[in-house]
């Protein structure tokens, strides 16, 4: 069993005892804690609750909403969704704030708590420090009988999701329409199954073949969709006269495409892709975090604009991406911020965007992800005995490759030319998290493993 308590919200495996597994005390507890805040913070008594198919998701979301209600919250239930329609679905119900019953791209056993502010957006850290007082100190305080909240549902956000994607100045419908795209997509039995068919159809993409896209929570496979993961549609492609393969995570808000042959286009290159269409349609500046790939700052310092790396985490980047005024933004595991959307990764808007960059193209798939730098990351990890001082072994590190660029916002990222790593604390236990990226896997691996000695020389020596 396991409960992750963090500044984001808590996840954790369903059932066992609580505080140590994702019980319904665990659930009541933290969201009689966000509800407070969120009345204390906004003195705005409207919450909008939304969730993915995980099998645990009706039954959490009975105790949420319950709960909140309790504490005289008016609750707006979307049922069936994914976080950015939530995330969507805020400020146009002018509502206090949100919560998306989604963990994600865990597993199937795992469910969470996702929190937004007023504006649709993550909640910051310091908000999400105050909420985990709340929590632990049981300072909440329920409504009388006469006061209790009110419950609601509307059942339309993912069709008014869709058409707002499709207003957006830079998606073409007709140019999509007039590709005749044949698309495969892989929904792993979430939400994507019912939002994915309905954009695509919208965007004019009539020929879809469907797989794993029933909403009942029985993930078919690991649902991260990393290529390892991906073996079902990669075979479809393979056997298939298809221009791409399309997938989602649980809560639609990552997204990665497959090429026509099965191979994956790269989950690090969705954004990249992206930024280029919307790039070369609005110049501008980019924003990803610090271990995501250097491709997005080739393409937008080839397009005239200024790219800056953000904290590991969505909220920093979307900080960063203000701070900025970046057009357009997000993270390397494939979730694309456009802000003429709004400030928060989704699919949805990532794939209006991508197949009107690829309709407009006018080639493959394959042939599109050739136009551009080709980066490779290796993902690695060391782990230390607990006793040991993580933060004085990256600082020994920053100060022995000191005449390189170092970036020390998150962790320590190194820039050598080309290539770089970027070595961040685990906030859980004593581990080191090592990416890095080269022009070839191998160099990147090389660069790894030539860190990882650097590191276990500087804890032999102290």
């Amino acid at each position: 069993m396991a409960l992750i308590k963090s500044i984001s919200g808590i996840r954790g495996t369903i059932g066992g005892k609580p505080g140590e597994g994702l019980t319904p005390l665990d659930v009541v507890k933290f969201a009689a804690a966000y509800g407070s805040w969120v009345v204390q913070k906004t003195n705005n008594p409207k919450i909008v609750i939304g969730r993915d198919a995980r099998i645990s998701g009706e039954m959490v979301s009975k105790l949420v909403s319950a709960t909140l209600q309790g504490l005289g919250i008016d609750v707006i239930d979307l049922g069936l969704s994914t976080t950015p329609t939530v995330e969507l679905a805020v400020p146009l119900e002018k509502a206090g704030g949100g919560i998306i019953l989604t963990a994600s791209h865990n597993p199937m056993q795992w469910n969470a708590l996702k929190l937004l502010n007023d504006k649709g957006e993550f909640i910051s850290d310091a908000e999400g420090k105050d909420i985990l007082v709340k929590a632990d100190q049981d300072d909440y305080h329920f409504a009388e009988v006469k006061k209790l909240g009110s419950y609601s549902t509307i059942n339309d956000y993912i069709d008014r999701h869709v058409e707002h994607v499709l207003g957006l100045n830079l998606v073409d419908v007709e140019a999509i329409k007039a590709r005749n795209f044949k698309v495969v997509i892989d929904c792993v039995n979430s939400t994507g199954g019912i939002a994915l068919p309905k954009l695509l159809r919208a965007l004019g993409v009539e020929h879809i073949e469907e797989m794993f896209c029933t909403p009942d929570g029985h993930f078919p496979h690991n649902p991260e969709p990393l290529p390892e993961n991906l073996r079902d549609i990669s075979e479809k492609l393979k056997k298939g006269k298809f221009d791409l393969g399309i997938v989602v995570d649980p809560d639609v808000d990552r997204l990665c495409f497959m090429n026509e042959d099965g191979s994956p286009f790269g989950e690090e290159y969705t954004l990249v892709a992206v930024a280029d269409y919307v790039l070369s349609q609005t110049p501008g500046n980019t924003v990803s975090n610090l271990s995501s790939t250097r491709a997005l700052r080739d393409v937008t310092e080839k397009r005239g604009g200024v790219y800056q790396a953000a904290a590991v985490g969505e909220v920093n980047v979307v900080n960063k991406m203000k701070e900025t005024n970046a057009v357009i933004g997000g993270e390397g595991n494939g979730g694309v911020i456009y802000p003429e959307s709004h400030y928060g990764r989704d699919a949805l808007v990532g794939i209006g965007l991508f197949l009107t960059h690829l309709a407009k193209f006018g080639k493959s798939i394959s042939r599109l992800r050739a136009t551009y730098p080709g980066y490779h990351i290796s993902k690695n990890k060391i782990e230390l005995t607990p006793e040991i001082d993580v933060d004085a072994v990256l600082e020994a590190i920053k100060k022995k490759y000191s005449k390189q660029p170092i970036n020390d916002i998150d962790g320590v990222k190194i820039e050598f030319d080309k290539e770089w790593v970027h070595l961040r604390k685990s906030n859980t236990e004593p581990i080191i998290r090592i990416y890095s990226e080269s022009e070839s896997q191998a160099t990147a691996e090389h660069l790894a493993k030539k860190i990882m000695q650097d590191i276990k020389e500087v804890v032999t020596a102290s």
